[in-house]
């Protein structure tokens, strides 16, 4: 299996490529910025983009969603972020930005499959109300990918238009610290960490 992180952005923007093998089809998650960076980790691999993964729909994570002709796959609740510049706050920094590709909405739940690689919507809402992280079901059954939910040390904004302190904190507790403690965690920026580290020592007290 093949798992690149390329940092992306003003934001330091945690984008994902995921594949099977070399020459393959790949999946790319929150694409929000520096497109050549991230083709050319493609190229590295010899890699085709599949289809293009939004955790939620902040302009950071969607801001390359059109550079690759794929489908671009995002949880319901945050379909309307896409579409709507002020929704996913690039209006509020002159780029007025939304995607023109073709959408695909997603439930909790639900199963993402390329190829060996299967993925499960876990709906996280409290960062937006269509926040998801990603729980690897194959070819792995220990890596999620959090989005802006969960990061190393720390947690995601509430107060931003959408937000909710108590269904971010509700969701981390109820949905990933259920999870086996050994499960590695990918989050949307900063470093890698694992559900056993955040239980015991983030700083928010969860």
């Amino acid at each position: 299996m093949i798992l690149e992180t390329i940092n992306v952005g003003p934001m330091q923007v945690n984008c994902y490529i995921l594949a099977c093998a070399s020459g393959g089809q790949a999946i790319i998650i929150d694409p929000g910025d520096q497109v050549n960076k991230i083709r050319a980790v493609l190229d590295k691999h010899r890699l085709k983009p599949a289809m293009v993964i939004n955790t939620h729909g902040h302009y950071d994570h969607i801001g390359s969603d059109d550079e690759f002709g794929v489908l671009v796959y995002v949880h319901k609740n945050d379909l309307s972020m896409l579409i709507d510049a002020r929704k996913n706050l690039s209006a509020s920094f002159s780029l007025a930005y939304k995607v023109n590709s073709e959408i695909k909405t997603l439930e909790d739940k639900e199963i993402i499959k390329l190829d060996c690689l299967e993925l499960e919507v876990i709906h996280l809402p409290g960062h937006t109300p269509g926040g998801i992280g990603l729980l690897m079901k194959k070819p792995q059954t220990d890596i999620i990918f959090t989005g802006d939910t969960l990061f190393y040390q720390g947690v995601g904004r509430s107060d931003l238009p959408g937000g909710s302190q108590q269904q971010l904190e509700k969701a981390i507790r109820e949905r990933l610290f259920i999870l086996p403690t050994n499960t590695k965690v990918y989050p949307g920026h900063g470093s890698a960490t694992t559900i056993a580290r955040e239980k015991s020592s983030n700083s928010f007290g969860l």
